[in-house]
């Protein structure tokens, strides 16, 4: 297998006066698995588009497997990409569509598809067109898993499906990515529930890329503070804070940096309660301003930011 890498520098897509991705740069290794995260509208199909070579940037430059993804036969043989409205044939049955695959995916693992199919309990006679919200999304995954190839886009793959069956996908997953390692992107608003899957985070807010962090290093990013507002606010004081969240006398602060043991005893005994932030919650810190001051001009980003400390 190549070892692919995929490399976005400056990259900027604009529709008309806006702009749908600005200044983006990144670059991931391959393995890994990357949860790419934010509010809807913040550009993740977008730059999914753009990665694929379905869609071409106004500036900058995109390279996936060394090479330009847009129109390029030997850059398209090494993605895997379905949609989360993926459309079929009218005509088709599961059949089809199984038939079809491994001509765009050399590495094809008819026996893994046909286990998930099993698994999914995929009706064999339906029509694809006629499958439910959560058939069509067991349908993606089994492509996009079966596929092996060594990128794979997973676009909002849980839609329609029950906790059992979304259970299911995870575990199948993670057993097949530790066999045949390789780069999966995963666009999700689960994000707590698929955050253990992740290695790796991008957050795009407004089109603008607000966070690029190793699973490991999310840790220390940002800690929550809750308890009574008028006992919470004292230990905001110098700090920085991401976003407040009030409800009547209480208060949920997330805030930037790692809370030290001090805060952490200090607070308690005040009764407030310190702790670190989910993945949830830095997303949902991370992407506030979109909600709180639409007229801004960007919002502040954790590659503006200097490095998170210990406080």
């Amino acid at each position: 297998m190549k070892n692919p890498t995929i490399s976005v520098a400056g990259v900027t897509r604009r529709y008309g006066d806006v702009a749908a991705l600005d200044d983006v740069s990144f670059t991931i290794e391959q393995p890994s698995i990357i949860g790419l995260l934010g509010r809807n509208g913040a550009g993740k199909t977008t730059l999914m588009a753009l990665l694929t070579g379905q869609d071409r940037p106004t500036a900058g430059s995109i390279h996936v497997t060394g090479g330009d993804p847009f129109e390029s036969a030997p850059v398209q043989d090494d993605i895997s990409f379905i949609r989360d409205n993926q459309r079929y044939p009218d005509d088709y049955q599961l059949k089809h569509a199984l038939r079809i695959a491994p001509l765009f995916h050399p590495a094809w693992d008819a026996a893994l598809a046909a286990r998930l199919v099993e698994a999914f309990r995929l009706p064999a006679k339906t029509k694809v067109k006629k499958y439910s919200r959560g058939q069509l999304s067991a349908l993606g995954v089994v492509i996009s898993l079966a596929s092996r190839a060594p990128i794979t886009f997973l676009d909002e793959p849980y839609l329609g499906l029950d906790a059992t069956a979304r259970q299911h996908f995870y575990d199948v997953l993670i057993e097949d990515y530790s066999a045949h390692p390789r780069t999966i992107i995963a666009s999700t608003h689960l994000i707590d529930e698929m955050a253990p899957l992740f290695d790796h985070v991008l957050v795009l807010d407004r089109g603008r890329l607000v966070l690029d962090r190793s699973a490991d290093d999310l840790a220390g990013f940002a800690f929550t503070l809750s308890g009574v507002t008028t006992r919470v606010e004292p230990y905001l004081e110098g700090r920085d804070v991401l976003h407040s969240h009030e409800i009547g006398a209480l208060s949920t602060v997330t805030v930037r940096g790692q809370a030290g043991r001090e805060l952490v005893a200090a607070a308690g005994a005040d009764g407030v309660d310190v702790r670190p932030a989910s993945l949830q919650q830095i997303v949902s810190a991370l992407g506030a301003g979109s909600l709180t001051d639409a007229r801004a001009a960007r919002p502040t980003t954790d590659l503006d930011a200097s490095r998170a400390t210990t406080v």
